[in-house]
C-alpha cells in the first residue's frame, strides 16, 4: 500500500522542492539537540511567536474570548502567552517525534487506561482512538505507540517534500498512515482489528460535517468518527495527552463510548466534541488555539466571529 511504504515512493527532488528540503534539514538537525536545550529554545520561540505571527495571535485571542468568557482580560492574556509557549515547545516535539529520539520523554511518562483499550479490542474488534489538536499531539502519538500499534489518519501536506519527509518520519513508529481520502484502506484496517488514531476537531472543507456545541458555541465538526464506527464496527476511545509542569507526560485512554454509534450522526458527533472539550478544559494552554474553529456558523457566516 503506497500510504504505508514511503521507501517505495521516490523523494521529490526538483528545484521547487529545494527550499522545503532546506527547512526539513534544519528541522531534522534541531530534532537531535539535547531535550533540555530544545525546551528552552521552544519556550523562547513561544514568547516571540505572537510578534512573528500577529494574525494567528489575534485568532488565538479571539478563540479564548469565545471559549472562556468567564475569565477576565488579564487571565485570558496569561493563557494566551502560555499557549504560545506550549506551541513553541510543541514545534520541537513534532520535529523530535519525526526525526529524533524520545528516550528523555519516556522518563517520568505516565500511561493510564491501557486496560480500556484491551477491553475494547476483545474479540479482534478495531478501535478508533480520538484526540484533539493539541501541541503535544505528535509526541503523544509516538509515545503511545510503545504500548499500542496505532495507525494514523491525517491531512496530507501540500508541499511534496514535506509530505514525503513527515510521512516517512511518522512511519518510524505508526503501524500505518492513511490520508483522509483513503477511506477504504482505513476501514479495512479497522475491520481487521487495527487501531486508528485521528483528531476530528477542526473545521475543514472536506468530509461530512455538522454543527454541534463546542464550548457552548456551534462548531462545524466532522462526522467521521460516527461514519467510521458505523462502517467498520469499531469501538471508540478518547485519548488525552498532557505535558506536565514537571516536564513529564501523561497519556490517558478513557473507557470506550457506550451505545456508539447510533443512527444519529449529529448526536454522536456532539459526544465526540464534548469529550475533546473536556480534554481542552484539563489543559487549556496546550490546545491549538491558532485555528479558526468557529469560522463557519449556522447563519451562513464565514469568519464573522474573527473580524
Amino acid at each position: 500500500m503506497a500510504a504505508n511504504t514511503p521507501d517505495h515512493d521516490p523523494a521529490p527532488l526538483g528545484p521547487r522542492q529545494w527550499p522545503a528540503w532546506l527547512g526539513i534539514g534544519l528541522a531534522a538537525a534541531l530534532a537531535r539537540l539535547p531535550w533540555p536545550l530544545q525546551r528552552a529554545l521552544g519556550s523562547a520561540l513561544g514568547r516571540v511567536l505572537p510578534v512573528l505571527v500577529p494574525e494567528r495571535r489575534r485568532i488565538a485571542a479571539r478563540n479564548l474570548a469565545l471559549c472562556f468568557p468567564e475569565l477576565d482580560e488579564k487571565q485570558r492574556a496569561a493563557l494566551l502567552r502560555q499557549s504560545f509557549v506550549a506551541l513553541g515547545i510543541g514545534l520541537f516535539e513534532f520535529a523530535r517525534a519525526w526525526w529524533g529520539g524520545v528516550a528523555p520523554m519516556r522518563e517520568g511518562l505516565q500511561v493510564e487506561g491501557l486496560e480500556h483499550l484491551e477491553a475494547a479490542r476483545a474479540g479482534g474488534r478495531g478501535v478508533i482512538v480520538v484526540s484533539g489538536h493539541f501541541t503535544t499531539l505528535e509526541m503523544a502519538a509516538r509515545l503511545m505507540c510503545d504500548y499500542a500499534p496505532l495507525a494514523g489518519m491525517y491531512r496530507p501536506h501540500d508541499q511534496g517534500a514535506m509530505e514525503w519527509a513527515v510521512k516517512r518520519g511518522r512511519l518510524r513508529y505508526a503501524s500505518a498512515m492513511f490520508t483522509r481520502e483513503e477511506l477504504r484502506p482505513a476501514l479495512k484496517h479497522l475491520k481487521q482489528g487495527g487501531l486508528l488514531w485521528f483528531a476530528p476537531d477542526q473545521d475543514t472543507r472536506r468530509g461530512d460535517s455538522v454543527f454541534v456545541p463546542f464550548f457552548n458555541r456551534p462548531a462545524y465538526s466532522l462526522t467521521s468518527t460516527h461514519q467510521l464506527a458505523r462502517l467498520s464496527g469499531a469501538a471508540v476511545i478518547a485519548f488525552s495527552h498532557v505535558r506536565r509542569d514537571d516536564g513529564g507526560y501523561t497519556l490517558k485512554l478513557s473507557p470506550a463510548f457506550t451505545d456508539f454509534p447510533t443512527s444519529d450522526a449529529t448526536a454522536d458527533t456532539a459526544r465526540v466534541m464534548a469529550a475533546i472539550e473536556a480534554m481542552v478544559r484539563d489543559a487549556p494552554s496546550q490546545y491549538l488555539w491558532i485555528h479558526r474553529r468557529f469560522k463557519r456558523q449556522p447563519d451562513g457566516g464565514r469568519g464573522d466571529l474573527y473580524r
